[in-house]
């Protein structure tokens, strides 16, 4: 057997072996990753360690060793829990009645952003050091492209990604996860195998045979309504996939099965991006009137998301990540996000996610001010991805898509939304605006 390259992730001492060491033969420790394709790789995707419970754990160190979620409220929801509390079950997004049951003993803590956001730009600065090619793709992940950066750094990708995880948990405190492949979809799949203070590698002639035993949920994207449509198809994994020829999965998923056929094989042409940070599109509205209500609010959001997707169709953009605004009463703002894995200009899809998100802020709290905002922006590149992969969501986008040609000969009036239509004596006057930045 040839040697390969390894990489010690405590010292850094890089060497080569037939069989990868059970121990640095430098500094003693067995944190050494090793790999054919080590040392040739560049594309990155680094995700932050249980972000939100790992920054409280850092400001208060009696927390180390107890299970931690971030969150509140008996009808309020998960925002992160730490490893120990995910050993009891508990999960992102879970209702909060239901982890506290799952973990009882856990120390419940309310979620502040503020504090994570400027983490998190701590974080993003120590990127911006190692590449130009810089794509978050929420607060605490993002993409990283270090091709060509070796005279730079005088050393590997894997070498400098390595300095830097280290760097990030002794200077900041909290601990990263890093994918490294040779494309994006290969690198995020990546840095959920070793979690936490995990670095794994898939290279590019592994690929084929390491997707073929893991499922097709792992195909960003596919939801359950199309992982249930495959298999009654009789395909469930990956591998599956791959002993279809393309032209038999298009003809019978339509372009989603192109899309399919190429990612099974770990064919990802898209590139790391910067400008998904630096342009966002958004609408809001300033209340005459106070609403704490839901049911109004969530009829506002669902015009101004209209709005919305007007501006992106018209641009030509998609975006991936669905902001929330709003402003209580009392002058104090809220922003709630959202990130899509797969890029939006549909208008029920920026709802639905905004609902989401504003359904938790709902707590009697009178609000002045609501708004929507997209980011991560890129060039539409026809119809959403999305469209092709729930039958359900593809039926609302057709509707949707119809619409728009309607609006598009008649005017935007020709054509009211039914969840939009009022009574005149219910109707709110409200100051609208829009911004672009």
């Amino acid at each position: 057997m040839a040697p390969a390259p390894y990489l010690c992730r405590d010292c850094f001492k890089d060497g080569a072996a037939a069989t990868l060491p059970a121990r640095c033969p430098q500094c003693g420790s067995p944190r050494l990753i090793g790999h054919d394709e080590l040392m040739s790789l560049s594309i990155a995707h680094i995700d932050c360690d249980a972000f939100y419970a790992s920054v409280e754990k850092r400001d208060d160190p009696t927390l180390i060793d107890k299970p931690v979620i971030i969150g509140g409220g008996v009808r309020g929801v998960v925002s992160t829990a730490c490893y120990i509390a995910r050993m009891s079950g508990v999960r992102s997004a879970m209702p909060m009645f239901k982890a506290r049951r799952l973990c009882p003993e856990a120390i419940v803590i309310k979620p502040d952003m503020a504090k994570y956001v400027a983490v998190s730009r701590e974080i993003r600065a120590a990127m911006d050091s190692l590449s130009p090619l810089v794509q978050p793709i929420s607060i605490d992940e993002a993409f990283i492209d270090l091709t060509g950066t070796l005279r730079v750094h005088k050393a590997a990708p894997a070498v400098v990604l390595a300095r830097f995880a280290r760097r990030i948990e002794d200077e900041i405190g909290v601990t990263v996860s890093i994918g490294l492949s040779h494309n994006k979809f290969l690198a995020k799949m990546a840095s959920d195998l070793d979690k936490p203070r995990g670095f794994a590698v898939i290279g590019k002639a592994e690929t084929v045979e390491f997707l073929a035993s893991k499922p097709i949920t792992m195909i960003y994207g596919v939801g359950n309504a199309m992982a249930e449509t495959l298999r009654k198809d009789g395909l469930t994994t990956i591998g599956q996939l791959q002993n279809r020829p393309p032209e038999d999965l298009m003809r019978r998923y339509g372009e989603i099965g192109a899309r399919l056929a190429r990612l099974s094989r770990g064919d990802d042409a898209r590139v790391v991006s910067t400008m998904r940070e630096t342009k966002s599109i958004s609408t809001e509205t300033t209340f005459n009137t106070d609403h704490t209500d839901f049911q109004t609010l969530s009829k506002t959001l669902f015009s101004l998301c209209e709005r919305l997707s007007e501006r992106l169709k018209k641009q030509n953009y998609v975006g991936d990540t669905v902001t929330l605004k709003l402003k209580t009463a009392g002058f104090k703002s809220r922003t709630r996000a959202q990130h899509l894995m797969i890029p939006t200009q549909l208008a029920h899809t920026l709802y639905e996610t905004g609902a989401r998100l504003l359904a938790r802020e709902i707590d009697g709290t009178a609000f002045r001010l609501l708004g929507i905002a997209v980011t991560g922006l890129e060039p539409a590149s026809g119809v959403d991805p999305v469209d092709l992969i729930e039958p359900h969501i593809a039926r609302k986008a057709a509707a949707e898509r119809a619409v728009d040609k309607v609006r598009t000969r008649f005017g935007r009036d020709a054509l009211v939304s039914g969840r939009l239509y009022r009574k005149p004596e219910e109707n709110d006057k409200t100051k609208e605006s829009g911004s672009d930045d």
